[in-house]
C-alpha cells in the first residue's frame, strides 16, 4: 500500500505541472519553469542530506559545474545545448566525486566545513576567471546559440516542457534509488552508520555513490538553468545557493526519519 501510494502521489504532482501548462500564461510558464529546476537541485540535494544524513554546504559548486559546463561550452565554442547539457552535468559529477574523495575522510561538521571551503574556493576561482566568467556581471547566451532540432529554448512553452521532463527524471531516479538496496543502505547509515559498518559495509563507497549521483542532479539542474534561461553569473556558486536546499530538506528530514523508521526492519535484508 505504501509503495502504490507514493506512486500515486508522484504520478499526481507529475500530472497536474503537466496540465498547468495549459491554464498558465507566457509569465508564469517562466517562474513554474525556474522553480522544477531549481526542485531538481533540491531533488539532488535530498539524496545526500534526506537520505544518507549528510550535511554539505557546498552543493552550490555542483549547480555551477553544470551551469558553466553547459553555459561556457555554448557560448565560447558554439556546441550544440544537448551536448552541452551532457557536458554540465558531467563536469558536474567527476567534480562531486573528487571532491567526495577529499571531504568524506571527515565526518559531520567537518565534513559540512569542508565542502563549503571547496564551494567558496570555486567561487573565487569564478571571479578569479573574470576574463571568460565574466564574474558577477555574468555571461548571456544568445537565443541563437539555443535551438534543440528546430525548437528554440527561449519559447516558454518548450522550456516548461523540458523542464517538466527534467524533474520528473529526477523524481523517478530518487524513487527507484531509495527503493532500491542501495537505497536502504544509505537509509541504513544515516540511522547507525558503525552499525552498518560492522555488518561488513564499505560505507564510504556508498556515501561516495550518494555525493556522486547528489551532484550529478545539481549539475543537470544547473546546465539546464543555463541553457533555459541564457544566463550564467558567479551569484549560483555562492554560499546563498548551497544554504537555500539545505534549508528545505531539513524538514523533509525529519520526515524521512521518522517514516524510515518505521520501516528500519527491513533496511538491510539477508
Amino acid at each position: 500500500m505504501d509503495r502504490h501510494r507514493s506512486l500515486a502521489l508522484h504520478g499526481g504532482v507529475l500530472a497536474v505541472l503537466f496540465l498547468l501548462q495549459f491554464v498558465l500564461a507566457p509569465y508564469h510558464h517562466t517562474n513554474f519553469t525556474s522553480i522544477m529546476v531549481l526542485a531538481t537541485y533540491g531533488i539532488g540535494y535530498n539524496i545526500l542530506i534526506g537520505y544518507t544524513g549528510l550535511l554539505s554546504l557546498g552543493h552550490a559548486m555542483f549547480f555551477a559545474a553544470g551551469l558553466y559546463g553547459a553555459g561556457l561550452t555554448v557560448h565560447y565554442f558554439g556546441i550544440d545545448p544537448v551536448s552541452a547539457f551532457l557536458l554540465g552535468a558531467l563536469a558536474a559529477l567527476v567534480f562531486a566525486t573528487a571532491v567526495g574523495l577529499v571531504a568524506l575522510r571527515t565526518t559531520g561538521v567537518s565534513f559540512m566545513i569542508v565542502t563549503m571551503m571547496f564551494a567558496q574556493a570555486c567561487f573565487l576561482l569564478i571571479l578569479y576567471l573574470n576574463e571568460w566568467t565574466r564574474g558577477d556581471e555574468g555571461i548571456v547566451i544568445s537565443g541563437a546559440a539555443r535551438q534543440i532540432g528546430g525548437l528554440s529554448l527561449t519559447n516558454p512553452t518548450v522550456r516548461y516542457n523540458l523542464a517538466l521532463a527534467l524533474f520528473a527524471g529526477g523524481l523517478v531516479l530518487c524513487l527507484f534509488l531509495i527503493r532500491s538496496r542501495v537505497g536502504r543502505v544509505l537509509v541504513a547509515i544515516r540511522e547507525n552508520e558503525e552499525r552498518v559498518k560492522m555488518l561488513g559495509y564499505h560505507t564510504f563507497r556508498y556515501k561516495l555513490l550518494a555525493l556522486a549521483l547528489s551532484g550529478l542532479l545539481s549539475g543537470a539542474a544547473g546546465a539546464s538553468f543555463a541553457l533555459m534561461f541564457g544566463y550564467v553569473g558567479a551569484t549560483f556558486a555562492s554560499i546563498e545557493y548551497s544554504i537555500f536546499p539545505a534549508v528545505g530538506a531539513a524538514g523533509r528530514r525529519r520526515h524521512h526519519s521518522r517514516t524510515d523508521r518505521r520501516r528500519l526492519a527491513h533496511v538491510l535484508p539477508g
